[in-house]
């Protein structure tokens, strides 16, 4: 089966807020077997508009990705992220 993969690419406004995001993230990542691969502010932005730190996530699966994604843990959690960031995010399956 394909590792799924979260990312995120955020352009923070809020940093004392975000750290509280980022308080709260983790712990639901770790829940459903997620591992951040990559966490950089300092991208070598090329081409598009997504720019910010680059966030990758990887999973087992699509299924626990998506599981993540829309678990009570981490919709609490995403709502003081929008507080503090403006965010594009996809969730992509690899091959």
């Amino acid at each position: 089966m394909p590792k799924a993969y979260i990312v995120a690419h955020i352009r923070i406004h809020d940093p004392e807020t975000f750290e509280r995001f980022k308080s709260m993230s983790g712990p639901a990542i770790k829940d459903f077997g997620g591992r951040v691969l990559v966490r950089n502010p300092n991208i070598d932005h090329r081409e598009g508009a997504a720019t910010g730190t680059c966030i990758i996530v990887e999973f087992d699966s699509l299924e626990q990705a998506r599981a993540f994604y829309e678990s009570e843990a981490y919709t609490a959690a995403r709502l003081v992220r929008e507080e503090a960031a403006e965010t594009d995010l996809v969730i992509v399956e690899g091959v």
